[in-house]
């Protein structure tokens, strides 16, 4: 008898699985029969799971939000110029939408966010940026940025994920680069020129100010040393000898 039950709990571990769908997921039991294999009976199911894994399968999905960094890919604006982008994603399943998101692409939540998932968000950055010129994306790159994001929010709302954040990594063409880093160093250079001809001129302007001020000192010293002075200083200096001037010896020199 002990064999008997040892044997039917033997078939039946081989008949009946067992998973526990965590918090953060939301499992999906597939029945795996019929013409439409996979699609036919889908449900939503939580906690712990017991199924046939002859005829039955279980598909986790997560529900807390996916960050994705995808690949750089090229895009055209609408005058031809070619932008880089680097997106990268933030998103995540509306409760309850994981068997209509698996009936539809039948696929793991990893597969759909590497390829469909990327599509609609090369969609939403090409079809913006065909609304764009360079110069229109150049000075309006927030509003382009966020058209972006809403063009994808749409999309992705019906599919039943919810975006979270968009990061574009926008990149502009070469020759935009290079025409705005000339731009800034022709405008650092003329800076520099500017302060350089401030300095010349607050230089000559200073010089020409000493000059005057020179020019006044000596004027003032001239007008000062009359004769009268002039003697006063002599006396000063004196050192008590008696100076001679002129073959006919005088005391004082006569000053004009």
């Amino acid at each position: 008898m002990k064999k008997q039950v040892l044997i039917i709990l033997l078939v039946l571990i081989t008949l009946v699985g067992c998973t526990r769908i965590d918090a953060g997921y939301e499992g999906i039991l597939i029945k795996q029969y019929g013409t439409n294999k996979g699609v036919q009976d889908v449900s939503l199911v939580t906690g712990r799971v017991w199924y046939n894994p002859w005829t039955e399968d279980v598909e986790q999905y997560a529900t807390f939000i996916q960050t994705i960094d995808y690949q750089p890919f090229s895009i055209n604006a609408k005058d031809g110029s070619e932008f880089t982008v680097d997106p990268t994603l933030s998103f995540n399943i509306v409760f309850g939408n994981s068997p209509r998101i698996f009936i539809k692409y039948r696929k793991s939540l990893e597969e759909v966010s590497k390829t469909t998932i990327l599509n609609y968000v090369k969609d939403a950055f090409r079809i913006q940026m065909n609304k764009y010129t360079t110069d229109e994306i150049v000075s309006n790159r927030e509003q382009f940025e966020s058209d972006v994001q809403k063009t994808l929010s749409e999309v992705l709302d019906k599919e039943g994920f919810k975006l979270e954040q968009l990061t574009s990594g926008l990149k502009y063409p070469k020759t935009i680069v290079d025409a705005v880093n000339n731009k800034n160093k022709a405008v650092q250079e003329a800076m520099k020129v500017e302060n350089e001809l401030r300095i010349t001129k607050a230089q000559s302007e200073k010089m020409i100010v000493q000059a005057g001020a020179e020019k006044k000192a000596n004027e003032l010293k001239q007008q000062s040393l009359t004769p009268l002075l002039i003697q006063q200083q002599f006396i000063e200096k004196w050192d008590g000898k008696t100076p001679l001037y002129g073959s006919i010896p005088t005391f004082f020199k006569n000053v004009q």
